[in-house]
């Protein structure tokens, strides 16, 4: 369930990009779905304050396309949040740079 959505969000995401320069380029790196279909956290790349606004605008548009698109006993109220793997997997390239600099 969670890779369908994903895909039917990265979707919906790339045509409102088009429209909202906000949003810029956003990658759907995941989506966690609740087990009673109430709730899904849609993971990004990125999101920046701006991005997040238009998300949170266009929400409701959202749901509206994934109940079109998906056959669900319910609609899942979206969330959206920055994937801590590409956060932490940052903070170990980082780490691995410096401890790659000479020291002088």
């Amino acid at each position: 369930m969670n890779e369908v959505l994903r895909e039917v969000l990265a979707d919906a995401l790339e045509r409102l990009s088009d429209t909202e320069d906000a949003i810029g380029l956003l990658t759907v790196t995941g989506v966690d779905c609740s087990t009673d279909l109430r709730n899904a956290v849609v993971y990004l790349s990125s999101l920046s304050e701006a991005a997040a606004e238009v998300l949170d605008e266009h929400r409701l548009q959202l749901q509206r396309g994934i109940a079109s698109q998906v056959r669900l006993k319910r609609t899942p109220k979206l969330a959206f949040a920055v994937d801590p793997a590409v956060v932490h997997g940052a903070m170990v390239d980082d780490a691995l740079r410096r401890l790659a600099q000479p020291e002088s």
